[in-house]
């Protein structure tokens, strides 16, 4: 009888959870446009790091759980980052880590329930990469044996942001990697001092390496209900385009939960490696400070501002020139229709803005003046009674909805590009420094049919002018 060989998949599927709103970094990141599509420490989003860290040998294409109303941001992030072949599954609504990862694996075991999956949040910093592919490698081997790992981050500090792990045993057979004793809840001061001392805890930094096989069975023993809610939206799963869109109704059956509590702290098969690799999660303006670049007096500026006479300041401006003057360990941030102003030491508590502004109705709670589609993005320049200003950006080869409005009428001028416009039974294409009327009621489309993006100014005018004030009769990315 012929020998048979079996031959182990050794690549690694990245998990990319991208559900996060980062209310801690307001005005920046907002419901509408979170944290992590935002360059918050290099050129690229935070995203597009994550998405980084694992392409090329030894990585399958990454899977990105993502909020399904940003679905186009995260299909056009992935595809400047070089994330060939990502699959994106679209949660109906936010369940926690738990659902989402669970998803994750009965997509990956479709295909090969013994591959090693790497789950990690999209809006991670890492400086040391040398280091994080080393640890991942002790991870992906004990991952193979049926075990789930994550990174304990070596603490720098008595950090009572971040949940604890406490060291055990070592795992026999894996050089680096030990069994779990205990995790520990987000600590006060004093108890996150004596952590820091003992050289035994380390930060639980939510990445966790194990297969699919393992992931669903001990979700299966420990969260039964995850699993079952999930399996029924994922087998009842529709193709949008490029996406994969969980069924809502099963998926709404999932607990509100994350994976820490759903297996992590219940299983036997927990496992960490230890890891120096210069990690943050980045979540507070505090953080961003600590891992920026910064001048002698200790202060990093970021965008159109000065700073001067100040020390140990993090300066950040998206919109006006900001200049800060005479001041200590104090953040600032400006956009285009808010200012942040608080001292370091206060920004994890910037969510408490975030809810104020919810209680009194603010748009700026959740969205910013500019606006993303799938075609591209608009953004509001003038508002004022009957009338509104926009500027609105088309991708080359892009176009918007075949729809009309009941209470507005709209006047289009183009500054960049050619339009080219459906106006009821009419086409026209529109070039630079032309216009068209769109009176009230008429069915219309805009394309853009150039190699650059088209650019134009519309000006709004009518009894109400709300974004919900749209009939579409045909549009090229299924919205409704």
């Amino acid at each position: 009888m012929a020998d048979e060989t079996v031959t182990r998949n050794e690549t690694i599927v990245p998990v990319i959870l991208s559900g996060g709103t980062g209310t801690r970094l307001w005005p920046v990141s907002r419901k509408a446009y979170p944290k992590q599509f935002w360059p918050l420490i290099s050129a690229r989003t935070m995203l597009q790091e994550t998405a980084g860290r694992a392409t090329g040998s030894g990585f399958a294409p990454p899977v990105v759980v993502a909020n399904e109303e940003h679905r186009f941001i995260v299909a056009e992030q992935l595809r400047e980052a070089g994330a060939v072949g990502a699959r994106i599954l679209l949660e109906p609504m936010g369940r926690n880590s738990a659902p989402a990862i669970t998803a994750a694996a009965f997509l990956v075991a479709e295909v090969d329930p013994d591959q090693v999956m790497w789950i990690m949040a999209a809006d991670a910093a890492i400086s040391d990469g040398d280091a994080l592919q080393a640890a991942l490698a002790i991870a992906a081997r004990a991952a193979r044996e049926g075990f789930i790992l994550t990174f304990g981050m070596h603490p720098t500090a008595p950090e009572t942001g971040y949940g604890y792990i406490e060291q055990g045993a070592a795992l026999a057979g894996h050089d680096g990697a030990f069994r779990i004793a205990r995790f520990i809840e987000k600590p006060d001061a004093v108890t996150a001092t004596s952590l820091l001392a003992d050289g035994r805890h380390f930060w639980n930094s939510g990445m966790f390496v194990a297969t699919a096989r393992t992931l669903l069975s001990e979700i299966e023993l420990h969260a039964p209900e995850v699993a079952r809610a999930v399996r029924v939206a994922f087998d009842a799963r529709r193709p949008d385009l490029d996406f994969i869109r969980l069924d809502a109704a099963g998926f709404s059956a999932a607990p509100d939960i994350s994976i820490d509590y759903a297996i992590a702290e219940k299983t036997d098969h927990a496992a960490v490696v230890p890891a120096a690799i210069g990690w943050s999660d980045v979540g507070s303006w505090a953080a961003i400070w600590e891992v920026a670049e910064k001048d002698a007096r200790g202060n990093a500026v970021m965008g159109d501002a000065v700073i001067e006479e100040s020390d140990g300041c993090y300066v950040r401006s998206e919109g006006a020139v900001t200049a800060v003057l005479g001041l200590k360990d104090v953040v600032v941030v400006t956009t285009n229709d808010a200012v942040l102003v608080t001292h370091r030491s206060q920004t994890q508590n910037v969510k408490r803005v975030v809810e104020r502004l919810k209680r009194n109705k603010r748009p700026e709670a959740e969205a910013h003046t500019r606006v993303y589609r799938p075609w591209g993005f608009y953004e509001s320049l003038i508002e004022g009674d009957r009338f509104q200003v926009k500027r609105i950006v088309v991708l080359p080869g892009a176009k918007l909805s075949l729809q009309k409005h009941f209470h507005r009428a709209e006047h289009w001028v183009v500054v960049a590009g050619s339009a080219l416009v459906t106006r009821d039974s009419e086409t026209h294409l529109v070039r630079e420094n032309e216009s068209l009327y769109l009176p009230l009621g008429c069915i219309h489309r805009m394309e853009n049919p150039g190699k650059i993006p088209l650019t134009l100014i519309e000006v709004q005018s009518g009894a109400y002018l709300g974004e919900d004030d749209i009939v579409r009769y045909e549009d090229t990315y299924g919205r409704s």
